[in-house]
């Protein structure tokens, strides 16, 4: 029972832990398109951190659309269900953009902008680019995805990283040279 309780516990941290890395990496990238980007608009830090905030809802919301209709397109065993399924991908992926303009413009109005359609096509991707890179380099994600292994301890030396020694001189009392 105390086990099922750490084990819950811990997927809570993880996903604790993971949401905070998320919005650290989106509003490092959104920052960055900030300065570079000049359509791409927020007065302050903090509202930048809020969009942060607001871009990592809706792109949740929209990854879980986007996994049940790809679910549906690999489900749908006749063409037409493929085609229907696959426009459906398409819109929401299309669609997703229009959805964080508006989000931003009805919660932040002219004080965060942005850009266009284009601008948002090119910041989703970098923020989705960016988490995948965040969790490969050691985000909770990619802890427990990481395939890396230890060897199986025969004893100390299997553990250990050291190069193999030398042969030892023979001491005096093992039949050495004085």
């Amino acid at each position: 029972m105390a086990e099922q309780a750490d084990t819950r516990l811990s997927r809570v941290d993880g996903a604790v832990v993971g949401a905070v890395v998320d919005l650290f990496v989106y509003t490092v990238v959104l920052n960055l398109f900030v300065e570079y980007l000049p359509g791409v608009i927020s007065e302050t830090f903090t509202l930048s951190l809020l969009t942060a905030v607001l871009l990592k809802v809706v792109l949740e919301v929209v990854l879980v659309a986007k996994k049940r209709v790809v679910g549906r397109f690999r489900a749908a065993s006749t063409r037409t269900g493929k085609v229907v399924a696959g426009v459906m991908v398409w819109a929401v992926a299309f669609g997703s953009k229009f959805l964080v303009l508006e989000a931003v413009d009805l919660v932040f109005g002219d004080r965060v902008g942005l850009g266009g359609f284009f601008s948002v096509t090119l910041l989703v991707v970098t923020l989705l680019l960016a988490r995948a890179a965040a969790e490969r380099l050691g985000g909770p994600d990619g802890m427990r995805r990481s395939t890396h292994r230890p060897p199986a301890a025969v004893g100390h030396r299997a553990r250990c990283s050291r190069t193999p020694r030398a042969p030892s001189v023979p001491r005096r009392d093992e039949g050495g040279v004085p």
